[in-house]
This record gives structure tokens, sequence and C-alpha cells, in this order.
């Protein structure tokens, strides 16, 4: 078509509908969702029309995290017809992640991400308002989250999930519905990913999910100091015990280029020395950092997953993941061909989150392991994962984390667990990163 022909059609269109329906023109796409029903829809819960229309723009979300991860989900929401999003994270962007993160630019390196995503989206979809907020989770309360319609993550801290699950089931009150809010969890690691609904209090939590997370593998000091096997156990050598050998009254520094350049040179010729091959300095950031490998593809379709189960919660226009007695978790792989497959994880009686809160998980120790070896196991186990606990029984406190009480208790450290409590005997656990008491029964190992 001829441009003067199309701007004039456009005119025309302008004068005989007013703006308000050519800005609606837009949306088309999802009115075709909204205004009729599918041959899945539970037409006792979805209204089409302009209440669904109305209803899917007054749902206010919220995203945490502006990551790889967090900035396919604000536009994928954008682009869904929410209105109101709000986006909380604390970091500032870097020049590593421009590679993936699509609404950064060069200029941004150093502006906090979720400011600059939020203006990104804003200026790129007209009619959407994006509040940004730079900091932690953990600094907003009850009130805060209890403003929204349901909540997206797209972290990569299994602390934070584990945060803001145990902050949303506490926040249910079974006389009031609208204090349950959906938590839509999305993660990636290279070419694997995973989405999955909870719906706080009535189906599986995170924290009965937990054990599908297990910590990072520790590598025994001994490799280190002695014989290495594998490039990643030079540089933990050089981070570990070259940097405090040599450069002790330094503290460093991850994001120091030159901190990095010093580690790579030591974990390179400790490579050498052992006819160990593949050291590199991104190699070395990312085990210094801790840095999980991003792939963009397999944040496109985490996120993409994530925001078709917030647009089905928001407008009832489909059965959604965490659909009572239906599947609730997704789990995705795209190393050697795509492959989806969902399935319902079951909710577990004993968690400690979610559960009746009078069960205590079994948790089997050796008798010959002290306090202090148990602490530091914590933080392995997979079930537990608990890096700063302070541990008591019904009677007595076994270890704190108050400096004052930790020199009291201090004796305790050396002493072997079968010293300090009886088989079968519960063990209470906090750890001021969680918002919940973890409870344990002791089971020996014969």
């Amino acid at each position: 078509m001829d441009n003067k022909v199309e701007d004039s059609t456009q005119e025309d269109v302008k004068g005989i509908a007013g703006p308000e329906v050519v800005s609606r023109a837009r949306w088309k796409y999802l009115d075709n969702f909204l205004t009729r029903p599918g041959p899945f829809t539970d037409p006792e819960a979805f209204d089409p029309g302009e209440a669904a229309i109305a209803g899917l723009e007054r749902n206010k979300i919220l995203v945490i995290g502006a990551g790889g991860l967090g900035c396919e989900i604000l536009k994928n929401l954008a682009l869904s017809g929410f209105k109101d999003i709000h986006v909380i994270d604390m970091d500032t962007i870097d020049v590593s992640n421009l590679n993936r993160q699509f609404l950064f630019r060069a200029a941004d390196v150093g502006s906090y991400k979720a400011e600059v995503a939020a203006k990104f989206v804003e200026k790129r979809v007209k009619g959407v308002k994006i509040t940004p907020y730079c900091g932690k989770i953990q600094d907003k309360d009850e009130d805060y989250y209890m403003q929204f319609g349901m909540i997206v993550c797209g972290l990569d801290s299994i602390e934070a999930r584990r945060w803001i699950n145990a902050t949303l089931v506490g926040m249910v009150d079974e006389t009031n519905p609208d204090s349950m809010k959906p938590l839509i969890d999305g993660g990636t690691e290279g070419f694997k990913g995973q989405a999955r609904v909870v719906l706080p209090s009535m189906t599986s939590c995170i924290e009965c999910q937990l054990d599908m997370h297990a910590p990072r593998a520790a590598v025994p000091l001994c490799t280190l100091a002695t014989i290495p096997r594998q490039p990643q156990h030079c540089i933990e050598w050089a981070h570990i015990i070259a940097w405090e050998e040599h450069r002790k009254d330094d503290t460093l520094d991850t994001d120091d280029p030159e901190h990095i350049t010093w580690l790579y040179q030591r974990a390179l010729s400790r490579a050498k020395e052992f006819n160990i091959e593949g050291v590199t300095y991104s190699m070395t950031q990312g085990v210094v950092k801790n840095i999980i490998p991003a792939i963009a593809s397999t944040n496109a379709i985490v996120a993409a997953s994530c925001c078709n189960e917030a647009f089905k919660i928001a407008t009832n226009t489909n059965p959604f993941l965490g659909y009572p007695e239906k599947d609730n978790y997704m789990m995705y792989t795209g190393d050697d061909s795509v492959y989806t497959y969902t399935f319902e994880h079951q909710k577990k009686d004993d968690c400690p989150v979610c559960g009746s809160g009078n069960i205590a998980r079994p948790l089997t120790i050796n008798p010959n392991t002290t306090l202090q070896d148990f602490i530091d196991g914590l933080a392995e186990r997979p079930e537990a994962q608990l890096k700063n606990p302070a541990i008591r029984t019904g009677e007595k406190s076994l270890w704190m984390q108050l400096a004052s009480l930790q020199e009291q208790l201090r004796p305790n450290l050396d002493k072997k667990m079968t010293e300090l409590v009886e088989e079968g005997e519960e063990l209470t656990i906090t750890d001021k990163s969680f918002p919940t008491q973890f409870k344990y029964k002791v089971v020996f190992s014969k």
C-alpha cells in the first residue's frame, strides 16, 4: 500500500473510531482470548468481555529480579496486557550482562538494573507503568507484598526463593482469600530450566521441593592443596589458599579485574604444574563468583512459560500450572533437543514452611559427628541448606549466632552429637536468612 494511502486510512480510522479504539487495536491478539471462551475454559471462572480485559489491566504484579530472566519476564508481561508492574532488584549492571540482558546498553553499566529495565519497557510499551525498587526483597514487609495479585520470580538465588516462599506462606489468612498470593518461579542454568506455580498453603511450596536443588558440591581442602584434578580445583586453590598466603591483607573484590587477573595467573601456573588444561579468565570469574551459566534462549523459553501462567491466573482463560490436583512443575532441557515435562510435585506434610508445623523431619546423623561437623554439614544437606544455623533442643541451646552466647556455647562445638542429644529428640533450627524455623528428629545411623 502506498504510504500516503496508508496514512490517510489511519487518519480516517481515528476520525471515525476515536483514539481509544485505535489504541485498543494493538491488543487485538489479547482480546481474541479475553472476549471469547476456549475449549479448556472453565465457564464458572471465566467471564469473557470487557470485565476480563479490565481485570487484567487492574492486576498489580510484582517481578523479583531484573537480570537475564527478569528482563524477559518484564517484556513479556508488558506485552501480555499487564499495566501495573513492580520490579525489585538490588544489583547494578555489569558489562558482562549485556550479551543476554537485552534491556541494558553499554551506557547503562553501573546503573541499577530495576530502574533501567523499568524505563526501557515503559518507553517501548506505551500505557504500562513499571515501578522499580533498588534493594533487597527482605527490606519490604508483608503489607508491601499484600498489595499484589501475584508474584513472579526470576532469581538466581535459592536463599531468596526460600525467603519469599516462606513470607508468602506466612501471609495466608484462611478467613481472607485475598491473602493467598500465587508465586510463579522460574529458574535457568545453561540449557536447563524450570517454571513452577506455588499456591501458598494449598500446593507444594519451594521448601517442599528444596531437595531438587542440591547445593554446590564442596571440594576437600586436601585435594586443593595436594593434587588437583580439574581446572576448577586450580582456581579454588588460588582463591582459597594462594590469596590467603600472598595477599591476606587485601580484601578480595570479585568485581575487580586486577584481583581476578591475579587469581587467573596463579591458577594457570598451578594447572601447568599438574598438566591440567582448561583454565581460562572467564572460568576463573565463574568459579570465584559462583556464576551460573546463562543462555538467552533458555531464559526466553522459561520466561515465556512463567508469563503464560501469570496470564492464565489473572484471567482464568485456561487451567494453569498449580491448578488444584493438576501439574504444578514444568522442567525444560535443550542441550540435546527441545524437551519439556510437567508433573505434580506433592506437598510434604513435614515441610517446615507449609506443613502442619507439628511434624519434625527425620535427620540421620553419624553418632561420631561433632556439633561443629553437624553445623558445617547443614549447609550441604539438600534437605536443609542452612548456612548460619542456631540450634536448640526442647530444653537447651546447642549453638546460637549471637556473639554474646557463642562464647558460652563454644565448648559444645567439639562434643559429639550423642553427648548433646538423644535418639529421637527434636532439634529446632533457625537461620537469620529465613522467616521460619525448621524441626528435625534426630536419627543416629547404625
